[in-house]
């Protein structure tokens, strides 16, 4: 029975070793200090596109302003900031225009412009709106008789 005790006494010291050493292992360490560094980058935003949704047909000289609105095409993957929208007559074509019957941008007229937006355009296709700016054409003390049917291109410009 002796050598049972003996050798039970053993197996608790070993044990009782083992854990030891367990437990110093866990709680050992090593402390350091150091320093580094690290980049992000942001991106950038291309152009925003100004879409005319609005009709504008059967202007006549003299006759009333009619309104120009629309929307946005927004390329970008996220949104942009539209402050306002400016406009100017880029050219007028036509199947009446020639050198007798001349009709340019000077007979017609932009009102309202520039029209303020002021809002942050979502990414997509016809997406945000606007609305405010106008166009008449102008009673001139000529023949305008070039004008008729005419097509009056229209530039916008995004601040």
């Amino acid at each position: 029975m002796r050598g049972y005790d003996v050798s039970r006494k053993w197996k608790v010291a070993i044990t009782t070793v083992a854990l030891l050493a367990c437990a110093s292992a866990a709680f050992a360490y090593w402390t350091s200090t150091g320093s580094g560094t690290g980049d992000a980058a942001t991106g950038s935003s291309g152009a925003i596109t100004v879409v005319q949704t609005s009709s504008v047909a059967g202007l006549f000289p003299g006759g009333p302003a009619q309104t120009l609105s629309g929307n946005f095409n927004n390329p970008n993957a996220g949104q942009v900031f539209v402050g306002s929208i400016t406009a100017t007559i880029s050219g007028v074509t036509g199947p009446n225009i020639d050198a007798s019957n001349p009709c340019t941008a000077a007979d017609y007229q932009l009102g309202g412009f520039p029209v303020t937006v002021n809002a942050q355009i979502p990414t997509g296709t016809g997406v945000g709106s606007w609305t405010g700016g106008t166009l008449t054409m102008l009673n001139s003390a000529t023949n305008q008789n070039g004008c008729k049917g005419a097509t009056v291109a229209i530039a916008y410009t995004v601040a």
